[in-house]
């Protein structure tokens, strides 16, 4: 089953909301935080979440700003915006009681969760899918406006089959993001999780990542698994391996 939610961003419009319950015995809570312009409902968001919450993890998936069901305009956000966004998620979990154990982040979702979690009071433990240790670095298609968009003060980006605008404070704001400090100054178990073949953000990331981190760190290679985690049963995958990994962090049967 799935509840639908509403939160406001911090920079004012409403976020869209999906908490997948958990089946059975309730083993903790998590949230999972979806990649550059994907959504909630993306392959990897909605099919992680689905399975977790199967195995007892319930996980709240929410639409950033301007994305799918969330109001506001995508290009108001930035990396401080989705890190300061996913504080607020995990807020909403707590005030309804169910506060998270677990933070999952997918692609841009992964740096940003690895960004948030020092302001996310309870977290026990985080794993990262296919994460960019430089935010800055997040698509191809991304490098290519990105000159414009600085010279010009924004320009349209058609990525994921819509248009976007991508504006100069967002390309600045990321470009200030320093991952590697926030990754090196983390006291929690870490889980990264990167395909071998992924073409989007290289798995040299994941290298990056984990060398950056402290111990308690564990790797894992997707093999044969995409980007996006579309191709049949990998995101299940990656599901099981998160939830066998994290046993041992969040708390257990719960009423």
């Amino acid at each position: 089953m799935t509840e639908k939610v509403r939160f406001p961003s911090v920079v004012g419009p409403e976020l869209a909301g999906a908490i997948d319950l958990p089946d059975g015995e309730i083993r903790g809570w998590g949230l999972f935080v979806h990649g550059f312009t994907l959504g909630k409902d993306s392959p990897a968001a909605s099919r992680v979440s689905k399975q977790l919450a199967r195995e007892g993890i319930g996980m709240l998936r929410y639409d950033n700003l301007g994305i799918a069901d969330s109001d506001g305009d995508w290009g108001d956000g930035s990396f401080t915006v989705k890190v300061q966004d996913t504080v607020r998620a995990a807020a909403l979990m707590a005030d309804r009681g169910t506060p998270v154990d677990l933070l999952v982040g997918h692609s841009w979702g992964g740096a940003a969760v690895l960004a948030a979690a020092a302001e996310i009071t309870g977290v026990r433990a985080i794993a990262t899918i296919g994460a960019p240790i430089d935010p800055s670095h997040v698509e191809r298609q991304y490098d290519a406006v990105m000159d414009r968009v600085l010279s010009e003060g924004e320009h349209e980006w058609f990525v994921g089959g819509r248009t976007l605008v991508l504006k100069r404070a967002f390309v600045e704001d990321v470009h200030h993001a320093h991952l590697r400090d926030r990754i090196g100054e983390l006291d929690l178990p870490l889980l990264v999780l990167h395909s071998p073949t992924d073409q989007t953000v290289d798995i040299d990331n994941a290298g990056e990542i984990f060398r950056e981190a402290r111990h308690p760190r564990s790797f894992v290679a997707l093999e044969g698994a995409d980007h996006l985690l579309t191709a049949r049963g990998q995101a299940q995958r990656a599901a099981h391996i998160i939830s066998a990994w994290a046993d041992q962090y969040i708390p257990g049967a719960r009423p």
